[in-house]
């Protein structure tokens, strides 16, 4: 009896990746707001009542896209903060660029709907980005450096560093869809974001002067 619910259960979990996977393709072209049930179930060739057996809408399937592209970097961010001195931004960087190598259709589909139009995704994406702001001030408390600062002034900098791994990470993907990708451009932007975040520590260093 166990057996065939774990074999139905898997089943289950098979067509639900199948339905994010369908419309992670599909958003490649369009925003979420437009997108409609039946392509979706169209894409994953099931008839339109079993969506429902899924998600309750196309916005809590884009809610389960964003933990998709964003929930499992949780651990690899920390880890990247926690490292200590230069070393920390250069991983930060080299983090950046295989996750949108690895993953460019996640990247852009957080970029799009980060501002788009479909609200309970965007909140999603501001809980996840505030929950990346956490992790990364308490990586930074751990500092030296950071003797005497408040918790917000700590956030406050969190954030910087937040921000600019997102606008790093559409930097990046611009190189790899643009009509020539090359090495070359994607050196550039690492080595922008290089001395962005770099600004940003030495920022940090003189903030209670």
């Amino acid at each position: 009896m166990s057996h065939t619910v774990g074999i139905r259960q898997a089943q289950k979990q098979k067509t639900r990746q199948a339905f994010l996977d369908a419309a992670l393709g599909l958003l490649e072209e369009q925003s979420l707001s437009s997108l409609g049930l039946r392509e979706v179930t169209r894409a994953v060739g099931v008839a339109p009542t079993a969506f429902y057996r899924h998600f309750r809408s196309t916005a809590d399937l884009g809610v389960a896209l964003v933990d998709e592209a964003l929930g499992s970097l949780h651990p690899m961010v920390r880890t990247t903060v926690a490292t200590p001195g230069a070393e920390r931004i250069t991983r930060a960087v080299r983090l950046i660029a295989d996750h949108v190598a690895a993953h460019p259709a996640h990247v852009r589909f957080i970029a799009r709907e980060r501002h788009g139009g479909v609200q309970p995704v965007r909140q999603a994406i501001r809980e996840q980005l505030a929950r990346f702001a956490e992790e990364v001030k308490t990586e930074l408390a751990k500092d030296p450096e950071a003797e005497g600062w408040s918790d917000e002034d700590l956030l406050m900098l969190a954030h910087l560093y937040v921000d600019q791994m997102l606008i790093t990470a559409s930097l990046f993907l611009e190189t790899l869809e643009s009509p020539e990708p090359s090495e070359a451009a994607r050196q550039r932007v690492a080595h922008i974001a290089t001395r962005q975040m770099r600004l940003i520590s030495l920022g940090r260093q003189h903030w209670l002067d």
